[in-house]
């Protein structure tokens, strides 16, 4: 290693500064993030961050602060964001192994820090475990949506993506994870929060809270819509190979009472059939209804929580 930046803020004896975690005894270089400082090897952050690689051609200057002979290089981020960087920097596997669930914190330290320092690698296996988890395709969103794979859950988790997709400029995420917000966290959470169960709460911010109203509101009123989920209730007729026309025009009439009072969010969902007592002609020709509604709201979804006008639109910036 050579040249390198001088810290941005000397350190004083006053503050107690703590050895963290990720600490080489062979490492060339000290990176500080708060007061925790981390000892590592120039050659490995060098070879994955071009933002390090670019460092070695600034002049070091000759009260360059150090531990041990090792220079220190002062971070302005935060002690657990850059342990969890580095720690998946000297263990990638995990995050490269999309058979294991990753904890959110890891992903969320690596998508922050590996934008900031370009840890592309890093990066890219990061934001590809989020896209997998709320992807821009419907079929995929089918899968993965009953319960996350790639990410350990916890309550709120929604929230927490919603966040970090925003700030972090990875739009594609943004509209399913809206819409699995919305499912499964009451209207309230979304001004209180949601317990994670650690003594702390997943929130919102206002932008977000206020695409998440608007969203469900849009979204309720749409689902109706002739071309879209729940349309097929209140279009004319039944089946062409209706077996019991009377009983199953009654039956469609009762249940758009009952949905359009609910106020229940239902754009997306896959309404199961088998439960319902039309004939089985109007229970084929309505569940193909349904399916093809459901794609024609999944291809309105950002517009329908004012991101843009259509998937295309949404780029994630990497």
């Amino acid at each position: 290693m050579s040249d390198l930046p001088p810290a941005k803020r000397q350190r004083t004896e006053c503050e107690p500064i703590t050895r963290g975690h990720v600490w080489y005894n062979d490492g060339s270089v000290v990176l500080q993030a708060g007061t925790t400082q981390f000892r590592v090897h120039w050659g490995v952050i060098s070879q994955h961050s071009s933002f390090f690689r670019d460092l070695d051609n600034l002049p070091q200057p000759s009260d360059q602060p150090s531990v041990d002979g090792c220079p220190i290089i002062e971070l302005q981020d935060s002690a657990e964001d850059a342990e969890n960087l580095l720690k998946t920097l000297y263990n990638p596997l995990e995050l490269f192994n999309n058979e294991t669930a990753v904890p959110f914190n890891i992903i969320a330290s690596v998508v922050r820090l590996g934008r900031k320092y370009e840890f592309e690698q890093l990066l890219e296996a990061a934001v590809d475990r989020l896209t997998f988890e709320y992807p821009k395709d419907l079929r995929q969103y089918d899968e993965v949506r009953r319960s996350l794979t790639r990410i350990l859950p916890y309550p709120g988790i929604h929230y927490d993506v919603i966040t970090l997709a925003r700030e972090n400029n990875l739009l594609s995420v943004l509209p399913s994870a809206y819409y699995r917000a919305l499912e499964s966290y009451t209207q309230a959470a979304l001004f209180d929060g949601v317990p994670r169960g650690n003594n702390t709460y997943s929130t919102l911010l206002p932008i977000d809270q206020r695409r998440c109203v608007v969203g469900r509101e849009k979204l309720v009123q749409a689902q109706f819509g002739s071309a879209n989920t729940l349309g097929f209730i209140q279009t004319a007729g039944v089946s062409q190979g209706c077996s019991n026309i009377q009983h199953c025009t009654a039956k469609k009439a009762r249940v758009l009472c009952r949905l359009s009072v609910s106020g229940k969010l239902m754009a997306l969902a896959r309404v199961d059939m088998n439960g319902w007592n039309e004939c089985n002609a109007c229970k084929e020709h309505f569940a193909e209804m349904i399916e093809a509604g459901r794609k024609e709201v999944w291809r309105q979804l950002p517009l329908y929580f004012e991101l843009a006008l259509g998937w295309s639109e949404l780029k994630d910036d990497l």
